[in-house]
């Protein structure tokens, strides 16, 4: 063999060689380092989680990872928690929960019969208990279902708590530890993760003859009830069918009149009838600090500081007296639902607005900015708005 041959064959060799070296299915090119799970769920902790959907497709560590608890910590201390409200709905004998979704990407109008940039979607939960306005309430992540004992029930077995927790990141219900005692009425409140329930329970235990005022205290880090009922005489007011709202540090409690309990100084102080005059309903919400009602069609906000109630300026809609209208907390936003009845089809519409709320403090007045107004679900004319909720993801 001629030393040119030789020289051919080496070179071919090499080629061959390298050409393996550099083979798709060569262990040394697919064989790429996976990102830690520290690092990725860094990064989901910084995207919205509108996009959570699509990133779970891409794999099954992907999924658990986008569901796990490190990472709606990591988007805690962040700073990076959003804003989300859910719709409880009432339809017998169950209750059916929907969620707020906005199209990512999107410029929002106000102008009517614009394409809608929003639509309530179902949450998956196979079997959801029933509910009622006064005994639901969000902390966080958590809406909480507090229920009172059945006048039919008061004699059976107990085999389950009367407080079940949706869990809003697995849209899971699990059980919490039940009410101490059995209440025939209650309304629930939240201060500083507390849940304060007042209502009407019990004298002795055994009879519904004899009932009293009740005020039960459950702290949600410590899911623990308060061991001693908090006191209050029914000289003061009486707590059958009471609403509760917290302000001011306090929790107010309006049923023939309005009191409020001040948890530092363990007191109640009278309010007085003027705040009761638009808590006769379920159509009020707290934000930062002002109660807001719509009452009777009109949307206004309580001035605690001249004990008065106010309109919300900037000519706002009003809604007709007959028609179901939720208000909630929208990240600062007042959140707006109602029902709209059709003719055609027998169902309704449910409609939603988001209010923005701009505070003048020289005239000591609030005005409310409509940024946009959609119709979010169209119902059977069966189901009803139970509450609007807003909790932080």
């Amino acid at each position: 063999m001629s030393s040119m041959e030789k020289k051919k064959k080496r070179k071919r060799k090499t080629s061959t060689a390298t050409t393996n070296t550099l083979s798709p299915s060569s262990p040394q090119s697919t064989t790429a380092p996976l990102l830690p799970d520290d690092l990725l769920v860094s990064c989901f902790a910084r995207v919205s989680r509108l996009y959570y959907p699509t990133f779970s497709l891409v794999s099954k560590r992907f999924r658990s990872l986008l569901a796990s608890p490190e990472l709606y910590k990591a988007r805690s201390l962040l700073g990076n928690t959003e804003n989300y409200l859910y719709l409880c709905l009432g339809s017998h004998p169950r209750s059916l929960w929907y969620s707020l979704f906005l199209k990512p990407n999107q410029t929002l109008s106000n102008e009517k019969g614009k394409s809608s940039v929003s639509f309530l979607v179902t949450v998956p939960i196979p079997s959801s208990p029933s509910a009622r306005f006064q005994g639901l309430v969000a902390v966080g992540c958590n809406i909480y279902n507090i229920k009172e004992t059945p006048y039919m029930e008061e004699n059976k077995e107990e085999l389950s708590s009367n407080v079940s927790v949706l869990d809003c990141l697995t849209h899971t219900w699990r059980e919490a530890p039940r009410l101490p005692v059995k209440l025939m009425t209650l309304s629930a409140s939240v201060l500083d993760a507390k849940i304060y329930v007042a209502g009407i329970g019990y004298k002795d235990g055994d009879s519904w003859g004899y009932l009293k005022n009740t005020f039960e205290v459950f702290d949600t880090r410590t899911h623990i009830w308060d061991p001693e009922t908090i006191p209050c005489s029914e000289t003061i007011c009486s707590f059958n069918n009471s609403r509760s709202v917290s302000i001011d540090g306090k929790v107010h409690v309006k049923t023939n009149n309005v009191v409020a309990y001040n948890s530092k100084e363990v007191r109640w102080d009278l309010v007085g009838q003027e705040m009761g005059e638009y808590m006769t309903s379920d159509f009020c919400c707290v934000i930062e600090n002002v109660l807001y009602s719509a009452s009777h069609g009109v949307l206004r906000w309580y001035d605690s500081e001249v004990s008065r109630w106010k309109p919300l300026k900037g000519g706002l809609r009003k809604f007709s007296l007959g028609a179901c209208v939720r208000l909630a907390d929208y990240g600062g936003k007042l959140a707006v639902l109602w029902e709209q009845e059709q003719e055609l089809y027998g169902d309704k519409k449910i409609r939603f607005t988001e209010i923005a709320l701009v505070r003048r403090k020289i005239e000591r007045e609030i005005w409310g900015e409509v940024e946009w107004l959609s119709d979010v679900l169209r119902v059977p004319k069966s189901c009803s708005i139970v509450k609007v909720l807003g909790v932080t993801l």
